[in-house]
């Protein structure tokens, strides 16, 4: 008799997973749509973009930094067992460079970013907006879209490929390190067999994808503490989907950026 039911219930709540879904797809979209509006029309908040820049990039520089050199080190030294079997030692600084450049020193240093910023954004914003503050700078002639959504968003994605590129540079550091724990490898040829291996086309799909990663974070960050509701336990809320929705975003993002350098012949 309860079979019935519960096959009902589990349709019912696929369906409003679905129509969630497409509504949540929607609602992002228009807000896109409206940043793109908004940001580049005077007046500029050239002070608080600045801030932002500092407060999103530099404060999250230990974090990525730490991050990239432990994944450096653990790629190295993971790889290293593989490659004596094959009798291709030699070739590790050529692979681990060419791993962390092209695809895992870009995801990673996202994923992180996401974590931290995402989170951070969503609460931030989410908090002022159960708070009533956003509506009270609305009345006071501030427009709060300008203000506190276009800076956020411009000064993630103009610092996550900064983040990046520093990233890449200390896990390649970490992994000179642990190719150094078992062989001894001077710092100029290492850095000489990475720099071989590695392409102008390497670098600039790696690069670009980044701004786009960025983008998606603050974007998404921004969407969900403005739409935040149910007073604190909201702002959590609005804290935890960032994270989860925007890390989903960097992998689809990825995955189309992995297709589009394919069809290019970049790869």
């Amino acid at each position: 008799m309860n079979k019935p039911k519960t096959s009902e219930n589990q349709i019912t709540s696929f369906k409003h997973l679905i129509e969630g879904f497409f509504e949540d797809t929607g609602k992002i979209s228009a807000f896109t749509g409206k940043f793109f509006r908004v940001a580049f029309r005077p007046r500029y908040e050239h002070k608080e973009l600045l801030n932002q820049c500092y407060l999103i990039g530099y404060k999250s520089m230990p974090l990525i930094g730490l991050t990239a050199f432990i994944m450096g080190l653990v790629l190295t030294m993971q790889l290293r067992p593989s490659l004596i079997d094959y009798g291709v030692e030699s070739q590790l600084p050529v692979m681990v460079g060419l791993a962390i450049v092209r695809e895992i020193g870009p995801v990673i240093s996202a994923l992180i970013f996401a974590g931290k910023i995402g989170s951070s954004i969503g609460a931030e914003l989410g908090s002022m907006k159960v708070t009533e503050q956003i509506d009270a700078m609305d009345v006071s002639g501030i427009n709060p879209f300008k203000y506190l959504v276009a800076t956020r968003v411009l000064a993630a994605t103009l610092m996550l490929p900064i983040l990046t590129i520093l990233g890449d540079a200390i896990s390649l550091f970490g992994a000179f390190v642990g190719v150094n724990i078992r062989s001894v490898t001077s710092f100029d040829l290492f850095f000489i067999q990475v720099f071989k291996s590695l392409s102008f086309s390497d670098l600039l799909p790696a690069v670009i994808k980044t701004f786009f990663f960025g983008f998606a974070v603050g974007i998404v960050g921004c969407y969900k503490g403005f739409h935040s509701s149910k007073g604190t336990q909201g702002v959590g809320i609005s804290a935890n989907s960032a994270v989860v929705l925007s890390s989903v975003l960097i992998f689809i993002i990825d995955l189309l950026a992995v297709q589009i350098t394919e069809m290019l012949g970049l790869n």
